[in-house]
């Protein structure tokens, strides 16, 4: 029976031990819609397994959600006031965060010239970009995981804002503005991991 058949008459669950059958078995997973994908019917390890991840980042979980303020008081009036939200301030900033909402390791409320300051080095922010509503940071496993990650984000095209940098509190980071506007980081914290 050749692969197609058993493809055909057994579904996705089939295992193939060669190269060439490998590559013909994940073409064919492709063209399946992803809920008749079981977890058994992935490639079996081989001489593509090694290269599965190659040229991509090992996020390991999203580090930080924030919302970007131009005006923090009426948004702390939203998400504090309103909401209940157990944010504190962040020592002489208007930056007000949490890391005790269930289900996230760090929501803030980030104050615009801040982030412009970080991304920018100036507290405008630059009249030629999107103006950002909210930044999202990606945890990597290590600060060198980041450098890696700012050079292959850097390769496929995107502009980082600024290149890899230290922050005061020990996070190494790498930003960029997504087409959406958003603030995307790809960030080492050694304060959130527990």
């Amino acid at each position: 029976m050749g692969w197609r058949d058993r493809l055909i008459r057994h579904g996705p669950r089939i295992t193939l031990d060669c190269d060439r059958g490998e590559r013909r078995y994940r073409a064919a997973l492709e063209k399946l819609p992803i809920w008749k994908i079981k977890p058994e019917s992935r490639p079996p390890a081989g001489p593509l397994a090694a290269t599965r991840n190659v040229g991509r980042m090992d996020i390991q979980f999203i580090a930080t959600l924030a919302v970007i303020a131009p005006d923090p008081q009426q948004s702390r009036e939203l998400f504090i006031d309103a909401l209940g939200l157990p944010l504190e301030a962040s020592p002489d900033s208007d930056y007000f965060h949490s890391e005790r909402i269930k289900g996230s390791k760090h929501f803030a409320i980030w104050p615009l010239s801040e982030a412009a300051e970080a991304c920018f080095g100036t507290p405008d922010w630059p009249a030629d970009r999107t103006v950002p509503q909210m930044s999202l940071e990606f945890e990597v496993h290590d600060a060198d995981a980041v450098q890696s990650a700012a050079e292959e984000l850097r390769e496929r095209g995107f502009a980082l804002l600024p290149e890899r940098r230290e922050e005061p509190w020990g996070q190494t980071v790498a930003r960029l503005q997504s087409a959406e506007g958003s603030i995307i980081g790809i960030s080492f914290t050694p304060g959130l991991r527990s």
